[in-house]
């Protein structure tokens, strides 16, 4: 079960599209938990397993599979840093902050950081790298605009 009473999670909407997903570093569960749709091509989940659980040994099969927008998670390892969210369009609508443990998965739209603190992220997303083809950069919202939601 997901503790939603104390927002360990946070799905982040631009209307009805899932921008981004952010799991807190307090998160628990007693149970595995997905929190992307399986049609994603990053999957994000949480599994909480007692001593001496056992997964079974396993291998992935070859599966055809076409990703056609790069979706990223990332782990923050140290430090703090601002997240702002921009639509499909480049528009800005908020920002939030992530501290050390916290984990975000990039689905759609745009985003933009600014380091708060000193700060180190584990990055994960598909691959192979594409270099500037998978991006299009643009302008950050201007700091007197910036809205913090938590």
């Amino acid at each position: 079960m997901v503790n939603k009473e104390e927002n360990t999670v946070k799905y982040i909407k631009d209307k009805s599209r899932l921008i981004a997903i952010i799991l807190k570093s307090n998160f628990t569960s007693d149970t595995t938990n997905f929190f992307t749709p399986s049609e994603f091509s990053q999957q994000l989940g949480y599994m909480k397993h007692p001593k001496k659980h056992v997964i079974i040994p396993h291998t992935h099969n070859f599966v055809s599979r076409e990703v056609n927008f790069t979706k990223e998670v990332l782990f923050i390892k140290s430090g703090k840093i601002r997240v702002d969210f921009y639509d499909d369009e480049k528009n800005y609508f908020e920002s939030t902050v992530l501290n050390q443990g916290d984990v975000i998965l990039l689905a759609f739209g745009g985003h933009g950081f600014e380091m708060l603190e000193a700060s180190e992220i584990i990055e994960v997303k598909q691959g192979p790298y594409a270099g500037e083809k998978d991006k299009t950069r643009f302008d950050p919202v201007p700091l007197d605009k910036i809205k913090i939601k938590d």
